[in-house]
């Protein structure tokens, strides 16, 4: 057992016995953390940074897997959040502030008519697909990134245990900025697919046409556009990337960047689907529950009126920046990359001879961890970020690419790491 993750590994141990993986996201499991070097336990967190329960402080750049936006306890949120605890949190009638929040996303979204929450992101990308296949009186589904949990989605990528084949075989997947994969399902499945859904950008930015492609053969083809904008939505720009990118859907789904962690995800849309809600089954005891829509309500007003986006889009542009200038620097170039959206982008590893991605991974977060740096290689900016933040993390940028160039030089790395290598299980991007 480690001295600096003692408790964590003690808990660990305690929780993989009531708990699958010892969490409830596998995001958080000791799949994506390598054991021996890695917290696995928060005690708290204050604006940018996290406490784990050793008593270890960081600077976070996972955020809550993107969902704490604004920074981790916003006195302006709680504030609202506790006031509204006080009078109640789940009611035996709807509540005021549903329609509030929906009017806020309305407001800000490009193609939102009408509003419904969910809980969490398969809620609400799960909805869409079942409102497309009403509309349109079709069956099929091409997804392009990552889109939940739910059968219709998993059962198309590699995590699909327990899904039938029936269902698996509804839900197709084509390639990112490959106009040419997408044409080649629209062609295959003619008159049965009922939506494409999509994440409008993850790693890469879209290439010229390819997301103006997909609207107009969508709209020739009677066929729902779906922007899963889970995570770029409130982030790329104040109504997301279709607002960005200026590419509008005929549905979008909305999550982490509208509760601050709260739990809270909307599908909004065109008022002639999104009115089919009232038709199809889609409801949730916990749909309407207060206290998430009071921070939503703080948070996008912090959205429109605070340059929330600006502030992480001029934040995030200097962090690339300066990792692409220090791994020029260490010539470090043919190994790594820095790619994505300034608010979300990514420390990619590419491997050589010897030497594989997940291994470079590994000792990227070891050594990072070691040093106060929460992160498992993507930079999840939040409003809490500052400019001083942003200069701490280069500087150990800077001592893992020295680091990482004598390991490249003397063509051996395994001797550095202090665990076993982080095995890939499931890639959705």
């Amino acid at each position: 057992m480690s001295d600096r993750y003692s408790n964590s590994e003690q808990l660990l141990e305690r929780a993989l016995k009531s708990i699958p993986l010892g969490s409830q996201t596998f995001s958080k499991s000791i799949t994506q953390f390598p054991h021996g070097v890695s917290p696995y336990f928060a005690r708290n967190a204050k604006g940018a940074r996290l406490w784990d329960v050793d008593g270890n402080e960081y600077i976070d750049f996972i955020n809550g897997l993107l969902s704490v936006s604004i920074g981790y306890a916003d006195e302006a949120i709680l504030k609202a959040v506790k006031q509204q605890i006080d009078s109640g949190v789940t009611f035996s009638l709807s509540h005021q502030l549903e329609v509030e929040v929906a009017e806020k996303l309305i407001d800000l979204v490009p193609c939102a008519e009408m509003v419904r929450f969910g809980k969490n992101g398969s809620d609400s990308t799960s909805a869409a697909i079942r409102l497309a296949r009403a509309y349109t009186r079709k069956d099929v589904v091409l997804v392009c990134g990552y889109h939940g949990w739910q059968d219709w989605y998993i059962g198309s990528t590699t995590r699909n245990l327990g899904v039938p084949n029936v269902i698996r075989d509804l839900t197709l997947a084509f390639k990112y900025n490959d106009i040419a994969s997408f044409d080649a399902l629209i062609e295959q499945h003619k008159g049965k697919i009922a939506a494409v859904i999509m994440e409008p950008m993850n790693v890469e930015y879209p290439a010229p046409g390819f997301l103006e492609h997909i609207r107009r053969v969508t709209k020739d083809e009677n066929i729902v556009m779906i922007f899963d904008e889970t995570i770029t939505g409130c982030r790329f720009a104040n109504g997301g990337a279709q607002e960005l990118f200026n590419v509008i859907p005929d549905l979008a789904t909305f999550g982490k960047g509208i509760g601050n962690g709260f739990p809270l995800s909307a599908v909004m849309g065109k008022k002639e689907i999104m009115s089919l809600m009232e038709d199809i089954f889609y409801s949730g005891t916990f749909a309407g529950e207060t206290s998430s829509l009071a921070a939503a309500n703080v948070v996008l007003d912090k959205v429109k009126h605070d340059g929330v986006c600006d502030h992480l889009e001029k934040l995030g542009l200097e962090l690339k920046k300066r990792v692409l200038e220090l791994i020029a620097q260490h010539g470090l170039g043919d190994y790594l990359d820095c790619v994505g959206h300034p608010s979300w982008s990514f420390l990619i590893f590419k491997g050589c001879d010897g030497i594989t991605p997940f291994e470079m991974k590994t000792l990227y977060m070891q050594e990072m961890f070691k040093v106060g740096i929460l992160t498992f290689g993507s930079h999840n900016l939040s409003f809490a970020h500052t400019k001083e933040d942003i200069d701490t993390l280069l500087k150990f940028y800077e001592e893992f690419f020295i680091l990482l160039a004598e390991c490249l030089k003397s063509g051996q790395l395994s001797d550095r790491l202090e665990c076993d290598v982080l095995v890939p299980l499931f890639k959705v991007r």
